[in-house]
């Protein structure tokens, strides 16, 4: 399980596009969000670093 905080994560369509770049990494990646939060948890045998970067090249980068 990865859990991420993307604070730029704002609406739906955030959230459908931080799954569909999560899923081209990992199809079977399971993607769970919540926008209060901005917390994301991700299902995923993809290496976390692989996750960020791609999320980062987005424009979500991960808050540590």
């Amino acid at each position: 399980m990865i859990e991420l905080t993307l604070p730029s994560m704002t609406c739906g369509h955030c959230v459908q596009t931080v799954t569909k770049t999560v899923q081209r990494i990992d199809p079977t990646a399971h993607v769970s969000a919540d926008l209060c939060t901005h917390k994301v948890r991700v299902e995923s045998q993809a290496p976390r670093e692989r996750i960020v970067e791609a999320l980062a090249a987005e424009g979500y980068p991960a808050q540590e």
